[in-house]
């Protein structure tokens, strides 16, 4: 039977909190991207059980797990980053601003992130990179969980605002519903502008005329 994610990772890191470190919303064609730093207990009983990557969780085990990770975590924090900054930036360096923002509430500051991915963030603390991190360490599980749920919150916050669209189901991200609302009614304030479906339709081209819609810009 497969593992799920350890404390070994932290375990490895002596001299200060460690925290994980994970982001929700990259590749959406509307919406901000979200992200999310968790300082688990030290005591392993103390550390919610059922922690994985957020991707394998029902939305109704991601919001039960949401409220232990914040009631046992020495400390957690959630960042965004807007659609503004993300055209201004990227939405790789949207990201980090995402990250660094989601340190920054941190209660405990970290000395050791622990971060999802294979890029290396510019972060306030020492930085490892763990590709597939959400399967392998605990905290970065939990940070994936609490990152995800805080964006799909605003995001049916935002379907009320934008009606149409239907972003209390998508969130956002590629689906036949929102392409089709997307031509239908033209992006929102919320759409990213830099990506391509949005793009043509901008431009007055429907994306499903010529095919290839993407669901992120390479960064």
């Amino acid at each position: 039977m497969a593992r799920g994610p350890t404390l070994l990772l932290e375990r490895a890191f002596v001299g200060g909190p460690v925290c994980g470190v994970d982001e929700a919303g990259r590749g959406p064609w509307a919406g901000p991207v979200s992200a999310a730093a968790v300082i688990l207990p030290d005591n392993p009983r103390k550390v919610p059980k059922g922690l994985d990557d957020s991707k394998k969780l029902t939305a109704k085990a991601r919001e039960g797990l949401e409220v232990e990770i914040k009631a046992t975590a020495m400390a957690w924090g959630v960042g965004f980053a807007s659609v503004e900054e993300i055209h201004e930036l990227n939405i790789l360096h949207a990201t980090g601003l995402a990250m660094r923002r989601a340190i920054a509430a941190l209660s405990l500051p970290p000395a050791y992130a622990l971060v999802d991915g294979n890029y290396r963030f510019d972060l306030p603390c020492e930085v490892r990179t763990v590709v597939g991190g959400d399967a392998k360490s605990k905290s970065i599980a939990a940070a994936s969980i609490l990152a995800k749920v805080a964006r799909d919150r605003l995001m049916t916050e935002m379907d009320a605002r934008y009606p149409g669209y239907g972003f209390a189901r998508h969130k956002g991200y590629n689906a036949p519903s929102h392409l089709e609302a997307l031509v239908a009614l033209g992006p929102c304030e919320i759409h990213r502008r830099a990506w391509r479906p949005v793009k043509l339709v901008l431009a007055g081209v429907d994306p499903r005329s010529v095919g290839g819609v993407q669901d992120e810009l390479p960064f």
